[in-house]
């Protein structure tokens, strides 16, 4: 049993922390976000992710994950501190660090003994550099009284507890390599394959994987635009290519776009990262481009099927930018129902879990209790987000209730022919002669 304290509750921290107690080490958890704390200690989730309260909930009776707002309680034995403080995206799409920066500072004003401090925010290559200057300004001795370990985080929302689990690998990177090894004792329980390295060249695996990704969805969704103007089927595309064991299946199906807290931040910063470093981040910037024109596609499709937008009910499944989470950060619906909202449209929406956090970022939205109510006299719905619910509706009784039956297959999770067979005017994402462009 190992003692480690997690700087950061979010995603990333509530998911570390929670899994490293149940593989039966002590954790605490710290956050100066007092409500969030408050909600733990009291037994609710601060978040959505599936299958994690279950395991807070065990861990915490069984007295390994505590939760506090006091750093000198969080630190004091700690062999590890976990920094898994927010990096949003700043003004000019750099990464914004100074929650990095204030918790390395409170940590060097607080630690009394020597602790491997691993960085496992998305942070910019050099942030571990960064890091270790603050804790030396401070008084602290590389070595001695510190070692800094990158150990970037590959969890997807939705996802989490299974991607700490069973990773596909763990990265680590530190200038001490015993310090990395150290780190990744904490890992053997999981049997996955590790791998360590130097401090800049783990920051960067994380950056060029998220943006390899989201390359793919951009150069998939390229693909599915062409596809429309040719009359070949995406779907049917993406399958042949994914034969291919050099291309593989995964991250290419045709739709509106990433979203979410990690793709459109991480390429955003990689780019920024290129740029003021003397580079041309040209394919990046293709990338961000693609993904940006693809939440505009509904909107024309839209006005394609309907004319004017003015006054006419549209309506939105999904919220979330994914399913099985509850975050609405970046998600394309956001920004399909203010373009919606720009036309003049009335705007209707349902989502299973996201609907509180929508309703604090959306004015002038209709939020309704199911998908039914939400197509019920519209003109139009767009289906946006991919929840299993919406795969599984009675089809026929939309169509039914429906004023016009424009149905924008934003996922392309329909099939075309069963879709105009119960009456829709429907349109996927580069269906070729199944859209209408």
């Amino acid at each position: 049993m190992r003692r480690i304290c997690v700087i950061g509750v979010g995603y990333v921290g509530l998911t570390t922390g929670t899994c490293f107690a149940d593989l039966g080490n002590q954790v605490i958890c710290v956050d100066i976000i007092q409500e969030k704390i408050a909600k733990l200690n009291r037994g609710e989730m601060p978040i959505y992710e599936p299958g994690l309260e279950e395991l807070v909930t065990r861990n915490v009776a069984a007295k390994r994950l505590t939760f506090t707002t006091d750093y000198a309680t969080g630190l004091r034995d700690a062999e590890f501190i976990f920094i898994a403080v927010a990096t949003p995206a700043g003004d000019d799409g750099e990464a914004e660090l100074k929650y990095v920066r204030m918790a390395t500072e409170t940590i060097a004003q607080t630690l009394t003994h020597y602790a491997v401090i691993v960085n496992k925010s998305t942070v910019p290559v050099g942030t571990g550099d960064s890091v270790e200057q603050i804790l030396t300004r401070h008084g602290k001795r590389v070595g001695a009284d510190f070692d800094v370990v990158s150990n970037p985080e590959f969890l997807r929302e939705g996802s989490a507890v299974y991607d700490f689990m069973q990773p596909d690998r763990v990265v680590l990177g530190a200038a001490n390599r015993e310090a990395a090894e150290q780190v990744a004792q904490l890992y053997l329980p999981l049997r996955c394959a590790i791998m360590v390295t130097d401090l800049r060249t783990a920051e960067m695996i994380k950056y060029a994987s998220n943006a390899f990704l989201a390359t793919r969805i951009s150069f998939i969704n390229e693909i599915a635009n062409i596809c429309e103007k040719l009359g070949a089927d995406v779907k049917e595309v993406a399958a042949g290519m994914g034969m291919d064991k050099r291309i593989g299946k995964d991250f290419l199906d045709a739709g509106i776009g990433y979203g979410g807290s990690c793709f459109p931040k991480d390429v955003q910063a990689l780019a920024y990262m290129a740029e003021v470093n003397g580079s041309h981040p040209a394919l990046l910037r293709a990338v961000m481009d693609i993904n940006r024109d693809q939440r505009a596609r509904v909107i024309a499709k839209l006005r394609a099927a309907l004319g004017n937008l003015r006054g006419k009910i549209i309506g939105v499944w999904g919220l979330a930018f994914k399913p099985n989470t509850d975050d609405i950060r970046d998600a394309p619906a956001l920004d399909i129902i203010h373009l919606l909202q720009a036309e003049g449209a009335r705007v209707r929406a349902y989502d299973p879990v996201a609907i509180n956090n929508a309703r604090q970022q959306l004015t002038n939205v209709e939020f309704c209790a199911d998908a039914y109510a939400t197509a019920a006299g519209a003109d139009a719905v767009v289906l946006v987000t991919h929840w299993n619910e919406f795969k599984q509706l009675d089809m026929a009784r939309v169509a039914a209730s429906m004023k016009s039956n424009v149905l924008i297959d934003g996922r392309n999770i329909y099939e075309p022919a069963r879709m105009k067979q119960l009456g829709f005017k429907y349109s996927g994402m580069g269906r070729g002669n199944h859209s209408e462009s």
